[in-house]
């Protein structure tokens, strides 16, 4: 009999809360550049839902899920803020030049600022299968750098994720049977990086 793990709602949540902000910024793009004839209030209604819901709940969330959450709010807040300044601008009669360009350039700036704040998370997990946290923890903080450095999340299941972790595991322990197996999260050159090593 087989048993595979589900995902946690919350990181389905956030995952989902991640999806919609980039969502958002296309849309307002789009609006803004003469392509939708509204803003996206839709999306913003339900990014509002979520934020409640989190806001009401905030204490079941692990670590690595306030760590995560806390990110995507920053990001959130900073092109909501900036949107309803341009769509004051638009409504007062205000021209809007440039901003495809604008926008690029504030996000360039947003994205190597949350890259430079990305520390490296390390845990130690000796077996994948019988450590669920910790391998939640793992997943948060892997999804977290590849988020930071623009990277996709689709298709990234928890449960082809600990597969991965074990069969690290298992190579690693042959070459030493007694060490610690430490799994190190963290960002190198601007791209994600998920890195197994005995520690020492």
């Amino acid at each position: 009999m087989s048993f595979t793990p589900t995902i946690d709602p919350i990181d389905d949540e956030l995952n989902r809360f991640d999806r919609d902000i980039r969502q958002l910024k296309i849309e307002y793009e789009q609006f803004f550049g003469g392509g939708k004839k509204r803003p996206p209030t839709e999306i913003e209604w339900r990014l509002e839902a979520m934020i409640k819901r989190h806001g009401d709940r905030g204490a079941t969330m692990s670590y690595q899920q306030r760590f995560r959450y806390t990110n995507l709010l920053q990001t959130y807040s900073h092109y909501r803020d900036m949107f309803r300044k341009r769509t004051q601008r638009r409504e007062e009669g205000g021209v809007e030049r440039h901003f495809g360009a604008a926008a690029r350039e504030i996000e360039s700036q947003r994205a190597a600022k949350g890259k430079q704040s990305v520390l490296p998370v390390a845990i130690v997990c000796a077996d994948p299968s019988g450590e669920p946290e910790k391998v939640d923890a793992i997943y948060n903080a892997f999804l977290d750098c590849r988020s930071k450095a623009g990277e996709t999340i689709e298709g990234m299941s928890r449960a082809k994720f600990e597969q991965f972790l074990r069969r690290k595991v298992d190579e690693l322990r042959k070459e030493d049977q007694n060490g610690e197996v430490e799994f190190v999260a963290d960002l190198a050159g601007g791209k994600a990086r998920l890195r197994a090593r005995i520690k020492t």
